[in-house]
């Protein structure tokens, strides 16, 4: 059997081919797969539990549907829908994972990140990050109308989108030295993360440990899948 893994799907009204490609992926290869692993940022924005649009709702259905057939789906915040909650669980019959958390898949113990976290580099972006990821700015703002909250968060998306595009290319990826730390504490030799939209699988040597450092890609060109069976890791681009 394999796993799979994506990441950075964006789901919003304004590409809905990128729904529509999750929804095949998840009533055809998903629905044979051992689990399915969601890595951040499924949704382009997330205001709240009680607040799903229509291009979310027909995504959390059709991860519905996978987990009443039995398939496990693990979901991690991103940096767009850090809110999820226990609602959304309800919902889609998805677990939430920790961000970082350690995978073993198929006798092999592999750390696992959105990847957000890595971007040391970018200073600015890790205070917004601390801020918005504290329970008690999440408790104020949940409990601001749901039209003051898309409003900020349409903001909040425009500034995201001047802030990267005015990004040196090294400073928008992820911290060298930050991965070879997170390696390092984790003990493990592969790290696969999403959120830098770079999709590849790196060689690197931390403490002299030949490891592996494998990136997902988003969805808005074509969708990315990482397949992982006995044989190992494959990314894999599916046509649109």
């Amino acid at each position: 059997m394999t796993t799979l893994f994506i990441s950075d799907l964006h789901i919003d009204a304004s590409s809905p081919q990128i729904t529509e490609q999750l929804i095949e992926l998840l009533s055809a290869e998903a629905r044979t797969a051992e689990a399915l692993y969601i890595l951040g940022d499924l949704f382009e924005s997330w205001v709240g539990d009680d607040a799903a649009d229509p291009h979310q709702i027909m995504a959390i259905t059709a991860l519905r549907s996978l987990t009443d057939h039995g398939v496990p789906c693990f979901v991690m915040h991103g940096n767009r829908d850090f809110l999820l909650g226990e609602r959304f669980c309800a919902m889609s019959g998805a677990r939430l994972l920790a961000d970082p958390v350690i995978v073993t898949l198929y006798g092999e113990a592999v750390l696992v990140m959105h990847g957000d976290a890595l971007c040391t580099d970018d200073r600015p972006y890790q205070r917004l990050r601390a801020t918005v990821r504290n329970s008690e700015w999440q408790r104020r703002f949940l409990a601001l109308p749901e039209s003051a909250r898309r409003a900020l968060a349409g903001a909040a998306r425009d500034g995201s989108r001047a802030h990267v595009s005015a990004l040196d290319y090294a400073i928008a990826d992820v911290n060298p030295q930050s991965v070879e730390a997170a390696l390092r504490k984790a003990g493990t030799t592969t790290l696969l993360h999403g959120h830098t939209h770079r999709p590849a699988i790196h060689p690197l040597r931390v403490d002299d440990r030949p490891c592996t450092r494998i990136v997902l890609g988003d969805w808005h060109a074509r969708g990315c899948v990482l397949r992982w069976d006995r044989a190992g890791p494959e990314l894999v681009f599916l046509p649109r």
